[in-house]
C-alpha cells in the first residue's frame, strides 16, 4: 500500500525533473563589483537563470516564409553532425541578425532557444579586456548552446579593425595584461583552431546597423546565415493580431493597413504596443489606422526636412571644391 501510494510521487517527480532539465537556461558573465569580469579563480565562469521566455516561432511576429526558412536550417543543421565531421568543419553555425531597434532580434533569440531547447550564453565583450580572458570565456560554453553577441557594433575595439589599430597598438602597451580583445581573438574562436572546442554550437551577432562591421566578420563560413530584421510587415501585423487580440480571420481594415504597413515603416513591436493598449479589436485596429497614417506622414517632413538640409548644404560644398 505504501509503495503504491508512493509511486505515483516518485514518477511526478521524475517527469518534471526531465521537464526543468529541458528548460533553456540563460547564462551571463560572472562579474565582479565593477564591470570587469571577474577573475576569482572560480572554474565556473557564467552564472544562469532558467529561460522562461514565451517567444516561439508560432508567436514571432514575422512573416511566416522567413520563419520556415530559420526552423529548416536549425533543424538541418543539429542532423548533420557526421556531415560536417565528414567535411572537416566544426559543427556550429553562425547567424547574423541585423535591422533596425525593435524589429524582434530579442524574440528570434528566444524563439530559437525554446525551438531547439539550447542554453543562451550572452557575452557582453565591453567587460572583457583580453584575448586570454575571451579565450577562456569561450571555451566554457556548453555544448547544444547559442553563444551570443548584441549590438556587436558598438564593441568599438572590433567594428573598424584597420581605424583602431594604433588605439589597440597603444592599449596593449599601457596594458599589464599586454594584450586586448581583437577582433582576430573573436575570429580565431568562430572559424580558428579553437572553433572545434564544443559540438552543436551557434553563435549569433546583433547589430542595428549592418554597415559598420568589419569586412572580415561578413566573410562566408563565418555567418553563415544573414537574416534582416525588417520593419512591420502584413504577414508580421496578422501574427501581432492573432496573438495581442485573437484575430484569426481577416478585418475589414486589413487592406487599408496592410497598404499603410508598406509606407509607414514601424516595427513589430510598435505595433506590438499599441495592440496591446485595448482589447476591444475594431477600435484597436481603427485607432491603428490613424497611428500608421501619422507615421507616414512623420516620415514625410523627415525626408523633406533632410532634403532641405543637403540643399541648404551644395552651396558650401562647391565653393570648397572651388577652394582647391
Amino acid at each position: 500500500m505504501v509503495f503504491e501510494a508512493y509511486f505515483p510521487f516518485i514518477l511526478a517527480e521524475s517527469i518534471k525533473g526531465k521537464l526543468e532539465l529541458k528548460t533553456p537556461k540563460l547564462f551571463s558573465m560572472k562579474l565582479d563589483h565593477g564591470y570587469s569580469y571577474s577573475q576569482d579563480g572560480d572554474d565556473n565562469k557564467w552564472k544562469f537563470v532558467k529561460l522562461d521566455h514565451p517567444s516561439t516561432f508560432q508567436t514571432l511576429a514575422m512573416d511566416t516564409e522567413l520563419k520556415i526558412s530559420i526552423m529548416e536550417d536549425l533543424d538541418r543543421f543539429v542532423k548533420r553532425r557526421e556531415y560536417y565531421r565528414k567535411v572537416g568543419k566544426a559543427w556550429k553555425r553562425g547567424y547574423l541578425l541585423y535591422g533596425p531597434p525593435g524589429t524582434g532580434k530579442s524574440s528570434l533569440i528566444a524563439a530559437m532557444a525554446n525551438y531547439l531547447e539550447f542554453d543562451i550564453y550572452n557575452l557582453d565583450l565591453t567587460a572583457v579586456h583580453t584575448n586570454c580572458e575571451l579565450k577562456s570565456i569561450l571555451l566554457s560554453t556548453g555544448n547544444r548552446s547559442i553563444l551570443v553577441v548584441e549590438d556587436i557594433d558598438c564593441s568599438v575595439s572590433i567594428t573598424n579593425r584597420i581605424a583602431n589599430q594604433q588605439a589597440l597598438c597603444n592599449a596593449a602597451k599601457k596594458s599589464k595584461n599586454r594584450d586586448v580583445v581583437t577582433l582576430s581573438g573573436l575570429l580565431n574562436f568562430i572559424d580558428g583552431l579553437w572553433s572545434s572546442c564544443g559540438d552543436e554550437r551557434i553563435i549569433i551577432f546583433t547589430t542595428n546597423h549592418k554597415e559598420r562591421l568589419d569586412p572580415a566578420l561578413l566573410r562566408p563560413g563565418r555567418m553563415d546565415v544573414h537574416i534582416q530584421m525588417s520593419y512591420c510587415t502584413f504577414g508580421a501585423f496578422l501574427t501581432l493580431a492573432k496573438n495581442y487580440l485573437g484575430i484569426e480571420g481577416h478585418s475589414l481594415l486589413f487592406p487599408e493597413i496592410q497598404n499603410l504597413l508598406e509606407k509607414a515603416k514601424v516595427t513589430p513591436a510598435v505595433v506590438g504596443e499599441h495592440l496591446l493598449s485595448n482589447e476591444n479589436p475594431d477600435h484597436t485596429l481603427q485607432t491603428l489606422v490613424d497611428l500608421l497614417k501619422v507615421k507616414i506622414t512623420e516620415n514625410e517632413n523627415e525626408k523633406a526636412n533632410q532634403a532641405e538640409g543637403e540643399a541648404a548644404m551644395e552651396p558650401l560644398i562647391q565653393s570648397d571644391d572651388k577652394s582647391y
